[in-house]
């Protein structure tokens, strides 16, 4: 079907749709043989607050951005390459429901359905573009993934030394290793993990004495080492420490 629609003019005339809601702020979509599998609104669990993304499936892509006006227009674009993407379901808990993680190297974050349904056929057919670009280009899946990011509301305290309380002044950090929310001074080192930045990026101290020793792996993965109370639904991604960031 992917085939069959990849040069179709109902496919090219769907791109050029999305492609208009972004603007030119956007990055081009259309190229040949890409396809649009399908859209819908989903709610990303940000640092902040959990909040509403449009988001476009293609056959070889995941974009979404902020709604600006629905089905009109959208900003602050962002491109995932389905090559480098995992997805692992997660379980429902609170008001937070059919959710799952959508991994990558670079970013990680939860989304969440409105529905059951939603929710399988979203990672089903996530899950079958990864497939078909994976089989296509004889790659094996990445084995690496950015940390998921801990929630601000889910840390009133550093989860290091579990003793600086976040306060207006005392602010919250994020290790970019583990996703651990920390304090200033359980994070002032940095480190260059390759796959998130070309510059070294804010570790907490935890994570540096385990990537300098040698004894962690560099790469990102919060959740082996999250506590009960940070479980896999509890989790979020955030780009940096600006409030106004997504």
């Amino acid at each position: 079907m992917v085939d069959r629609l990849a040069n179709s003019e109902a496919n090219s005339k769907r791109i050029a749709v999305v492609e208009s809601c972004f603007g030119a702020a956007g990055q081009p979509l259309a190229i040949p043989g890409r396809v649009l599998i399908g859209e819908g609104v989903l709610t990303k669990l940000c640092r902040k607050k959990p909040k509403a993304r449009q988001f476009f499936l293609f056959n070889d892509i995941l974009v979404y951005g902020n709604i600006v006006i629905q089905k009109k227009k959208y900003n602050k674009q962002h491109i995932i390459p389905l090559e480098s993407v995992t997805i692992d379901t997660v379980p429902d808990e609170g008001d937070l429901r059919n959710g799952w993680l959508i991994k990558t190297p670079t970013k990680s974050f939860a989304v969440y359905a409105a529905t059951a349904t939603e929710k399988s056929e979203w990672m089903n057919h996530i899950g079958k573009c990864v497939g078909d670009l994976l089989q296509k280009s004889g790659k094996a899946p990445t084995g690496e993934h950015a940390a998921v990011w801990v929630p601000d509301s889910e840390a009133t305290v550093c989860m290091r030394c579990q003793k600086v309380k976040f306060t207006p002044v005392s602010r919250r950090h994020h290790c970019r290793k583990c996703g651990f929310v920390v304090c200033g001074p359980c994070s002032e080192k940095k480190y260059l993990l390759p796959s998130q930045s070309s510059k070294p990026v804010r570790v907490c101290e935890y994570c540096y004495v385990q990537l300098t020793s040698g004894s962690l792996p560099p790469r990102s993965d919060s959740m082996s080492r999250l506590g009960s109370k940070f479980n896999s639904n509890n989790l979020s991604d955030d780009e940096d420490e600006d409030d106004s960031s997504d």
